[in-house]
């Protein structure tokens, strides 16, 4: 394939390393990144933990300093995209400008999905996807005394980690039975709720809330769908992500669950991909079922794809999916997916906080949860890189070592 012009939508992780690989593959040709946001492109996972407490500047959030763009020849466009011509190759700007382009990538990421209930436009009512969010939130998190997370998942015990390091007293309010059912396993879920009730936090699980009390145009309080009044100064919510899709929609692209991509990322345009949050591709981790993986290990994986393609040197994509958390003391990194998992073994103990957990979908290993043990996080990357191997019964010796056994199977 000969290019001469690459336009990527979104300047996010997986939007900035597509036009970083690019370069650094050999690509000469022109490169427009599009971004809404003003500012360099930027780290978001840090807005809701180490931004936060100041210990990371907003200069050093950038992926790189404004020199980079310049030096790499990569234009950084801050502006919208509104419509993709797909007949004549071309992207229009909310600006009025037109991008002619020979391969078009969409990383177009989420948005949070909205509360949606009374009082929600009250001030004091955040959630946290923006640097402008950050900034908003950053000065009240010192001073607030009651704070609600409506959410249990990564980012609302990110925050209610933070809000109670800072003193204040946190109630989470989550419909599930448990901190990030729909992430980790029942095992990892109860160490991460002893360890928050130690901090302080309070959690509320099969409550919705009803509506937000205000006074004076801002929150005070949070009603519960079991009637409880939880006092609330400050609202943080993190209750999902919706994938940007209207500019792939009105193109006329195939969606489902997102941009749909085959096994090489590219959409049902062959000069268009999609990659990131937005992109629902066929996961061989899932038994190769059209899903969407919101992190950034997946980010940066397809937008390496996508180059490599672009750069004649195509690949479906199979990179192993892998996220973390960081709440408190406490790491949490996972390797592969646990969805339907029907058994697991743990290794270390919850009294230490020094935890995994190993995941096994009908004696298949299929996921490996590691709280405070980056080596078993490491082995397990490895792991599951390649056909699983490891069986319930080698896990449950009592003398079992995962970073041992790795080394001992290694191809």
């Amino acid at each position: 394939m000969s290019l001469s012009s690459v336009v990527i939508v979104g300047a996010g992780q997986a939007g900035f390393q597509v036009a970083a690989s690019l370069r650094q593959g050999g690509f000469t040709g022109r490169i427009s990144l599009i971004g809404d946001e003003p500012g360099l492109p930027y780290q978001r996972p840090p807005l809701s933990k180490a931004y936060l407490l100041g210990k990371i500047s907003a200069a050093n959030l950038a992926f790189r300093p404004e020199a980079f763009f310049d030096q790499q020849q990569i234009e950084l466009l801050h502006d919208s995209a509104t419509t993709i011509d797909r007949q004549n190759r071309h992207v229009v700007l909310a600006s009025g400008k037109s991008l002619q382009y020979d391969h078009l990538v969409l990383a177009t990421g989420a948005h949070n999905r909205a509360l949606s209930i009374p009082g929600d436009d009250l001030a004091g009512v955040f959630g946290i996807k923006t640097l402008a969010d950050a900034n908003a939130l950053a000065p009240r998190v010192k001073d607030v005394r009651n704070v609600v997370v409506v959410g249990s998942g990564f980012i609302g015990l990110e925050f209610a980690a933070v809000a109670a390091a800072q003193g204040a007293s946190v109630h989470v309010v989550d419909l599930g039975d448990r901190p990030m059912a729909r992430a980790v396993s029942a095992e990892m879920s109860s160490l991460f709720r002893q360890a928050h009730e130690a901090w302080g936090v309070q959690f509320h699980f099969r409550q919705g809330v009803t509506r937000l009390i205000g006074e004076n145009g801002k929150v005070t309080a949070v009603e519960t769908t079991d009637g409880q009044i939880l006092p609330a100064e400050l609202l943080v919510y993190g209750i999902g992500v919706i994938p940007n899709i209207s500019i792939a929609t009105e193109a006329g692209l195939e969606i489902e669950n997102g941009i749909k991509v085959d096994a090489n990322l590219l959409t049902s345009d062959p000069h268009i991909s999609a990659i990131g949050d937005v992109a629902c591709f066929p996961c061989i981790h899932n038994h190769g079922e059209h899903s969407r993986i919101e992190s950034v290990p997946n980010a940066m994986d397809q937008a390496r794809t996508v180059s490599a393609r672009l750069l004649g040197k195509a690949s479906p994509f199979v990179a192993t999916p892998w996220f973390w958390t960081d709440q408190g003391n406490l790491k949490l990194q996972i390797v592969g997916l646990s969805t339907g998992y029907d058994s697991t073994v743990s290794l270390g103990s919850v009294e230490s906080q020094q935890f995994t957990v190993l995941c096994f979908r009908k004696g298949e290993l299929v996921a490996i949860e590691s709280c405070n043990r980056p080596g078993d996080h490491l082995a397990g990357k490895k792991i599951l890189s390649r056909p699983p191997e490891l069986t319930v019964t080698e896990a449950s010796s009592p003398d079992f070592d995962l970073k041992a056994w790795e080394l001992a199977h290694r191809p």
